[in-house]
């Protein structure tokens, strides 16, 4: 190229004018970082098959309850998991459909191609 530069600027106007608010691209960040555990992830792909209580998610995973309920209260808290009460049982289901979309999502990216 000669060391020349070519004009982007139409360009990169058009997409600056775009771009969400800083403060909610930071928000979209924190978000994937809860996706960022395989504990979490898995919680969650258990929700996409059944509504769950602590205690059966503690034997899908093998753990603690206590353990688990520390991961669905980052769940909650990203507003990704929610619960309703059944007397004392506390029942878990993903908090909607947007959260179904973005797991399955990125299970068909990651598994695109590959043979099972």
């Amino acid at each position: 190229m000669n060391g020349m530069r070519h004009d982007h600027s139409t360009i990169v106007s058009a997409v600056r004018a775009h771009m969400p608010d800083t403060n909610i691209l930071h928000d979209l960040a924190d978000l994937f970082k809860v996706f960022s555990d395989s504990t979490r992830m898995k919680i969650m792909f258990y929700l996409l098959e059944s509504e769950l209580c602590v205690c059966a998610l503690a034997d899908l995973l093998n753990m603690e309850q206590s353990a688990v309920s520390h991961q669905l209260r980052i769940l909650k808290s990203a507003k990704l998991v929610a619960f309703r009460r059944e007397g004392k049982l506390s029942v878990y289901y993903l908090a909607d459909d947007h959260v179904r979309t973005i797991i399955e999502q990125g299970f068909e990216h990651l598994t695109e191609g590959r043979h099972e």
